[in-house]
């Protein structure tokens, strides 16, 4: 079957090839942002000879998966079955015919991207910019500077348009993004953009994209808690929230989406109990059951979320099996909430297992406030999704937390936290005892 767009995409393309140089899509996951505004980067590169063009994401391992090795050649074949291409792995580029270079690179690589914004191009694309600071953004805007020939049999030669692309998942009213391309000010100053026209969006969702989609992923979607639902279903930017402790681009930013994490050095599986028992679990709060491991690179990394509404038989064997799979140093919780019962649980569900108390500040939002710089800068990664739980992390503001029900995901982080980061936040812990017992020679404390 030939290539042909949606007619929401065939929308999207005339404002693409309108005369506003910075051009955005924003919209649910999969809506086809990606596909389209690579598709357009390939046909400036094909119509000026000689041209360069860069595609960036934050991360150049998220970009390599997301586009080098998925989006582009999807592209190639659907929009451009005739066009030869090679790929130029070692130095990250494509090269096309009439010479003409596609350039992919990781803004959060220095090196690389002081290389690569060495030279000039034509286009620049930022993919999933919600994860990108907008001062990199504006360092990178300074290379779109290269002067190139648009050549089209049987019409006259002319300049080639410079363009920026852009896309993201819509994040808060309070990011660069909604500041510049929907308020059309300028999102430092809040004055307006000196011209605004040079600023162009659109907006695409999945529901537009349902012809290239499976059902089950649109209703997979749709069962999303509704704050994760209105971003990557409906693609509507967040009600601002300038207090908030956890903002979503900073865990987008960090997000390990190849399941490829560092050795780590520590493990542990962190419990929040709510007191619920066998018979009567239905009406209590969930057991909030994540595990955590401190890496060589000194980041944390959140690698399950196991919260279950169950009684101390069903959740001290969900906390036991996750010790064993992860092959973890101990099983923590907080001493003042409950810490004793989690012991004895777990004692009970797998005899000798190392149990390590953590005394942290009272009230919810003082525990997590020193955990909110740790995200920003990276320290805090989530190996996968965890809708729920991030749900969870949305409502700690500074002002309190705002959350519609019981933190017990985000409360059982904070214990794991506070386990792997005592010196930074400032929580006092006790080691485990270790008696008798041999830990695993890859996560054995220090």
């Amino acid at each position: 079957m030939a290539f042909q767009l949606t007619a929401r995409q065939q929308e999207a393309q005339r404002i693409l090839s309108g005369d506003a140089t910075h051009l955005m899509l924003f919209g649910g996951s999969r809506s086809g942002k990606t596909f389209l505004l690579t598709r357009n980067v390939v046909m400036r590169a094909l119509k000026a000879p000689n041209s360069r063009h860069a595609i960036f994401r934050f991360r150049y391992n998220h970009l390599k998966a997301s586009v080098v090795l998925d989006t582009f050649p999807k592209v190639m074949r659907a929009a451009f079955p005739g066009v030869a291409w090679d790929m130029h792995q070692q130095d990250g580029y494509v090269s096309l015919p009439g010479g003409s270079q596609i350039w992919f690179a990781g803004l959060d690589d220095k090196d690389r991207t002081e290389k690569i914004l060495g030279q000039e191009f034509a286009t620049l694309y930022f993919n999933e910019c919600s994860q990108i600071p907008l001062s990199i953004i504006d360092t990178a805007l300074t290379r779109l500077a290269q002067k190139a020939t648009q050549v089209i049999e049987g019409r006259e030669p002319v300049t080639l348009r410079l363009r920026a692309y852009y896309d993201c998942n819509p994040p808060s009213k309070t990011h660069w993004t909604y500041r510049r391309f929907v308020e059309k000010r300028d999102p430092d100053t809040r004055l307006g953009l000196p011209r605004p026209e040079d600023y162009a969006a659109f907006s695409i969702n999945p529901g537009d994209n349902a012809a290239n989609l499976s059902p089950e992923y649109l209703r997979m979607l749709e069962s999303l808690p509704a704050r994760m639902r209105a971003r990557f279903l409906e693609g509507r930017f967040a009600d601002a929230n300038p207090n908030a402790l956890f903002p979503e681009e900073h865990i987008d930013r960090w997000r390990v989406l190849d399941g490829v994490v560092p050795q780590l050095v520590r493990v542990v599986v962190a419990v929040d109990p709510s007191g619920a028992d066998d018979e009567a679990s239905s009406d209590n709060d969930a057991i909030g059951i994540v595990v955590v491991g401190l890496a060589t690179d000194g980041a944390c990394y959140l690698l399950e979320d196991l919260t279950v509404k169950a009684g101390p038989a069903t959740w001290g064997r969900v906390a036991a099996e996750a010790f064993d799979r992860h092959k973890a140093d101990c099983v923590v919780a907080e001493t003042n909430y409950g810490g004793a019962m989690v012991r004895q649980v777990i004692e009970t569900a797998r005899p000798r297992t190392p149990f390590r108390p953590v005394t942290a500040s009272r009230g919810k939002v003082v525990r997590a406030e020193p955990f909110s710089s740790l995200y920003e800068h990276g320290k805090v990664r989530h190996v996968g999704m965890f809708p729920e739980l991030e749900d969870e992390l949305s409502g700690f503001a500074t002002t309190g937390y705002t959350g519609s029900r019981s933190p017990n995901r985000a409360d059982a982080l904070i214990w794991g936290l506070a386990a792997l980061f005592p010196a930074v936040t400032g929580a006092t812990t006790k080691k485990p005892d270790l008696a008798g017992l041999v830990l695993p020679t890859a996560h054995r404390w220090r």
